[in-house]
């Protein structure tokens, strides 16, 4: 589809109490209308600009920037140790948070992971050059690891944002790739509130308290509006910034619930 194309988007208003892997809005394009989630990634990035227009302008979401700017804060003192950066960008999604990064960090590698290929086409066309590797990989595999580990660098930075719950990243995904990384590494990471507590049905939380317990040190943790809802409640996620200690147990990945 040509950038040039005009979109245009209704939303279902304030009476919409959805959880956020449910949240729809519909999008005409030459004539022709669509309903579509927001966590219909394979389709809303078929349209340049579409995943922006809904999640960044109407639903005011700061994640990337709130994200990148906690990581900036640990990253002088931890240059001084490294003589590249090896950055994997996990659910890169259209490059968002690549772009951002990109901008904060001169990194010799800067990899975007994503099993959509729908994602890599979009990332190519809405933001060229931002990264030096894309893969389309389903990182609980080993051979979707296989092609990361073509990359042949020592990752040393895993940033993945909003991307971690609602089925998008299963947990072992998240642990096979946090033990990719080189010991020392840093991970930048954020996820809904609700995953870190009592009420949590994706099995983070035990994997996050599993991992901070053995093999993972939080240098920064920050709660804040990651969006609004399709209603127009705030929605809050936890950033976390932390170094790897060592690989992670791969029996966390058992905690994963459905």
């Amino acid at each position: 589809m040509s950038s040039s194309t005009q979109i245009q988007v209704t939303f279902p208003g304030e009476k919409a109490a959805l959880d956020q892997d449910q949240e729809w809005f519909v999008v005409k394009s030459d004539g022709r209308a669509k309903r579509l989630r927001i966590h219909d990634y394979d389709q809303v990035y078929k349209y340049p600009g579409l995943y922006e227009k809904v999640v960044a302008d109407h639903l005011k979401c700061r994640s990337p920037q709130v994200v990148c700017d906690m990581l900036g804060r640990e990253l002088d003192g931890w240059l001084e140790e490294r003589d590249q950066v090896h950055v994997i960008d996990m659910g890169a999604g259209n490059g968002m948070v690549g772009e951002e990064l990109k901008e904060r960090l001169d990194c010799e590698t800067l990899v975007g992971v994503d099993i959509f290929p729908e994602a890599k086409m979009a990332a190519l066309r809405d933001r060229p050059g931002v990264y030096d590797h894309y893969c389309v990989a389903d990182l609980t595999t080993e051979e979707g690891l296989g092609k990361l580990e073509q990359v042949d660098v020592d990752f040393n930075l895993l940033i993945t944002v909003a991307a971690l719950g609602f089925g998008d990243i299963p947990v072992d995904a998240f642990i096979n790739t946090f033990n990719l990384l080189e010991d020392g590494a840093l991970v930048a990471f954020n996820i809904k509130d609700r995953f870190l507590g009592e009420d949590d049905e994706t099995g983070y939380g035990e994997v996050i308290q599993g991992l901070c317990e053995d093999s993972f040190k939080v240098l920064q943790s920050r709660r804040y509006r990651h969006r609004v809802s399709m209603s127009g409640d705030p929605l809050y996620y936890v950033g976390i910034v932390g170094r790897k200690l060592k690989d992670a147990d791969p029996n966390l990945c058992l905690a994963e619930i459905g």
